[in-house]
């Protein structure tokens, strides 16, 4: 693959930040500048996942790159952007993206202002286990959205990882996210959940979590192979609402929070179950 010659810096190379650095690197998609953490003891354990660069843990030690990538948590977006703005370290003409996928890339107005390309990339994946993940990351979605320019080289370079890109627009952006959200982050919430309620009934964790894996895992399996509403099973599936009203008073005795988390599923579910008995 043809390397875009581009010079890469990283501000805050965590999970996401590792990941991304090592495929870029690996590819040869940018030339790995800087990697700049809290601490240089962190900024030399991101150069170990990543494979290349050079650790610092000071901004005034930077650079100017061509690309900078921020992967810092989503509330210090804007300062580390003003921090680069103040060194004099973001020129007219290049590129900065940070991978917040909650905000927009409004949040790097201020170097757009001054003639920087503003972007930003979200990987629509988990990385509990960046490992696992950077080793196997192809075919992973990418949301894209910011100036025209800064997306060209967005798209190329994913594309050069062999990753998916789908382009959004700045305004859905916490909407988008919040899809995520509910695809991965609550579904775990979830699980924990019923695995509490298994507890609660007497039955032993370990025992809990082999009762509810094969069900997790047949149900998400059938609902992307059968689509969601054929997916369906269970009381209100079957139209037993005599049930989920018992259960649910059971529930609220146990746990106020999940007797509401069960209260709040029966109408979205009874939609469901309706668009169900159509096919």
């Amino acid at each position: 693959m043809k390397s875009l010659t581009k010079s890469l810096n990283i501000i805050g190379a965590g999970k996401v930040g590792r990941v991304l650095g090592r495929q870029f690197s690996q590819h040869q998609v940018f030339h790995l500048g800087q990697v700049c953490n809290r601490s240089l003891a962190s900024a030399l354990d991101a150069l170990q996942f990543i494979g290349a660069g050079e650790a610092i843990s000071d901004m005034a030690q930077l650079q100017p790159a061509d690309v900078t990538m921020l992967t810092v948590p989503d509330d210090q977006i804007q300062a580390s952007c003003a921090a680069l703005l103040e060194l004099g370290l973001l020129l007219p003409g290049s590129v900065l993206f940070h991978c917040s996928g909650a905000k927009a890339s409004t949040e790097l107005a201020a170097a757009s202002a001054l003639g920087v390309q503003i972007a930003s990339l979200h990987p629509v994946r988990s990385f509990a286990d960046p490992a696992a993940l950077a080793a196997n990351f192809s075919g992973s979605i990418c949301s894209i959205e910011g100036d025209a320019a800064a997306l060209i080289i967005l798209s190329t370079a994913l594309n050069a990882i062999d990753a998916k890109v789908v382009e959004i627009q700045a305004e859905n952006k916490l909407l988008y996210h919040a899809g995520s959200v509910f695809a991965s982050n609550y579904l775990v919430t979830l699980m924990e959940t019923a695995l509490q309620a298994y507890q609660a009934a007497g039955i032993p964790r370990e025992t809990a979590l082999a009762m509810a894996q094969p069900l997790a895992t047949l149900s998400l399996d059938n609902v992307f192979k059968l689509g969601t509403a054929a997916a369906l099973t269970g009381p209100i599936a079957r139209g037993d609402m005599q049930t989920v009203g018992l259960q649910q008073q059971v529930v609220e005795r146990w746990d106020k929070t999940a007797g509401d988390l069960y209260q709040a599923f029966i109408p979205p579910t009874i939609e469901l179950a309706a668009r169900k008995k159509t096919l």
